[in-house]
């Protein structure tokens, strides 16, 4: 948990320092945030009017500019700056999707493709990816397919709810998606959900308070989701229901609408909880609002220009984006991208320590030197220091060396590991760093250890991987730290997982794709990636997985050349993988870009034929939040 209070519900004084790292963090609540709302159906005919309001400011909304072609029954999906409008009637249904940059005025462009034309869906996304959930194409369905909001392109499956289903409404997370109501030949008050960084179908969550349907207006901070109106199957409604999204369960009762209605749109900020249009029985211009710390009755907003149902809705602010801040102050010391390489062999054992910053591609520089020529090292950091444990010298050794990453200069010795061994791996939090697995002779070890990375000392006993195993890969979150595959003695595709800050054994997390060893792990916040490796011969396979979340890997892409013994780094960006062996040292680095799927790209160069070496950055998955 960060050390700011929570957006979604301030109390108290702000220290200066909790300003700055939310701030900093991404989380400080964006005042000039927009809603945005699109097409829909006015009393005479199918509109293509795009029209925004300013979130903090009460008042009537202003014309934006239009949509590609008359629709209604569509839905909307948006980023920190895109707001994506998915399919819809015009007047029959289409598989259209089209876009605006939100901070801009001016009409939409095309996107690309929905997998079949559909209206009366429901859409989440996050800041990384898009979905639409259900609805009608023509014939109500089940279907649940996704973009990456980034990039134009035309949808890909992600799954199945868990029933077929239109009319529905969602809410959204930065993790997760929930759909709740809709019509699956009777109006219907279930919910199911799924975490968006995974692919794979939904699962039940709970039931709303109210059995609703017809497309009543759905708004989510990062923690809390508001299902407001629509119709119970004997008329419009002006319930507002509350349900928490971190948490499956029921719904229940929070407030009212002004008025009664369904058909209506949505567009939140971590605060309010904006309803817009919709039908009363006939079509009206309302907006209001509700807050969502309070609960209560909503209270009038203004009014859009045009009376209309049927619209789509959305804001570069909703729950799904964590409110994030979008400006261009520099990051604070040791969040610079700096990323080091240290030791390997090239081919003969090397101390020397190479350095890249991960957001600009070029070759690697020279940093300094290890304390010893040393290869196969396990690298851990925070953002200022880094750590570099076990490897051969060229005997095992149980030596931990540390480097402060911010200026030029040679390691200097840290301690020791509980073992001397080799072909062990590792991740780190802010404030420890974990060292597990490896060969420590006369054999295969399962033992973890601990460092706090800021006390200099000797490393602790952990707990125990669940599976004994050597030539292991290792990353993780914030909270959690993942290994996979490795020998065992023969080839494994098992991930276990710990939690960083406690003590303990490891947990069986899921499979990789293929059994492999001599894989290296990168990682963002949410997401872990594990390239190359050995399975039985070189391999260029990257795998992924959602941390937070337990289950199997699913296929990303393909580094640039089938390679072992690289070494990894990354930031909440990108991930990258530094020379190897591919059968013989390389020099080639290459990298991906971590929230999306495909292959790795080339970024430069080491500074000489390397494999082996450990890698640490300061801006790595396991330092935010």
């Amino acid at each position: 948990m960060a050390n700011y209070p929570q957006i979604d519900n301030v109390v108290g004084v702000w220290k200066l320092h909790e300003v700055y790292d939310a701030v900093m963090g991404g989380y400080w609540r964006n005042h000039g945030s927009r809603g945005i709302f699109s097409g829909g159906e006015d009393p005479s005919t199918q509109l293509n009017v795009i029209d925004f309001v300013t979130l903090a400011s009460a008042g009537n909304a202003t014309n934006f500019g239009d949509l590609t072609g008359n629709r209604k029954h569509q839905s909307a999906i948006s980023s920190h700056t895109r707001n994506i409008h998915l399919g819809g009637g015009d007047p029959s249904i289409v598989n259209i999707m089209d876009y605006v940059e939100i901070m801009t005025t001016g009409n939409a462009a095309d996107f690309g493709d929905l997998s079949a034309a559909t209206s009366f869906m429901t859409a989440a996304s996050n800041s990384i990816r898009g979905m639409r959930l259900g609805g009608t194409t023509p014939s109500r369905n089940n279907i649940i397919e996704y973009v990456t909001m980034t990039s134009v392109g035309n949808t890909t499956d992600f799954g199945d709810l868990t029933q077929s289903v239109n009319d529905q409404q969602g809410v959204t997370s930065p993790t997760r998606a929930v759909r709740c109501g809709g019509t699956t030949g009777s109006y219907t008050n279930t919910m199911d959900y799924v975490e968006i960084m995974t692919t794979g179908n939904a699962i039940d969550f709970g039931d709303l308070a109210y059995t609703v349907g017809t497309s009543g207006s759905n708004n989510s901070s990062s923690t809390r989701g508001f299902v407001s109106g629509g119709y119970d199957g004997s008329g419009y409604i002006n319930y507002i229901q509350k349900l928490e999204i971190s948490s499956q369960g029921n719904a229940i009762d929070f407030g009212d609408l002004t008025q009664a209605r369904g058909y209506t749109c949505n567009a939140s900020n971590s605060v309010r909880s904006l309803t817009a249009g919709g039908n009363t029985g006939s079509k009206v211009n309302t907006i209001d609002f509700a807050i969502f710390a309070n609960g209560g009755a909503a209270v009038d907003f203004g009014d859009l220009n045009n009376a209309v149902a049927g619209p789509s809705g959305g804001s570069n602010a909703h729950g799904g984006l964590n409110d994030g801040y979008q400006g261009t102050r520099p990051l604070p010391i040791g969040n610079t991208g700096r990323t080091l390489f240290a030791g390997g062999f090239t081919p003969s054992l090397t101390s020397k320590i190479d350095t890249v910053l991960i957001p600009t591609l070029g070759n690697a520089s020279d940093f300094g030197d290890l304390t010893q020529t040393m290869r196969g090292l396990i690298g851990n950091s925070s953002s200022t220091r880094a750590l570099f444990g076990m490897g051969r010298t060229p005997s095992d050794s149980n030596i931990i060396e540390s480097i402060e990453m911010q200026s030029l200069g040679n390691a200097a010795d840290f301690g020791n590991l509980t073992v001397s061994g080799r072909g062990g791996d590792g991740m780190s939090s802010t404030t420890r760093a974990t060292f597990g697995g490896g060969y420590v002779s006369p054999g295969i070890t399962d033992t973890i250890g601990y460092v706090t990375i800021a006390t200099a000392g000797d490393a602790t006993d952990f707990g125990n991987l669940s599976v004994a195993r050597d030539n292991v890969g290792a990353t993780g979150s914030p909270t959690r730290g993942v290994f996979a595959g490795g020998n065992a003695p023969s080839n494994s595709n098992v991930m276990d997982y710990i939690t960083i800050a406690a003590t303990g054994n490891a947990t069986d997390f899921g499979d990789l794709t293929s059994a492999r060893y001599l894989l290296k792990g990168c990682s963002s916040e949410l997401r872990s990636v594990f390239g190359g490796g050995v399975a039985p011969s070189l391999s260029n396979v990257i795998d992924y997985i959602t941390t937070a979340s337990t289950g199997n890997a699913t296929d990303f892409g393909n580094l640039t050349q089938a390679r072992s013994k690289a070494g990894p780094g990354s930031n909440q960006t990108r991930g990258v993988w530094a020379g190897g062996e591919s059968p013989g040292a390389s020099n080639v680095i290459d990298y991906v870009t971590i929230a999306s799927t495909g292959n790795a790209a080339d970024f430069g160069d080491l500074t000489a034929t390397t494999a082996g070496a450990g890698g640490a950055s300061d801006s790595h998955g396991g330092l935010q939040g």
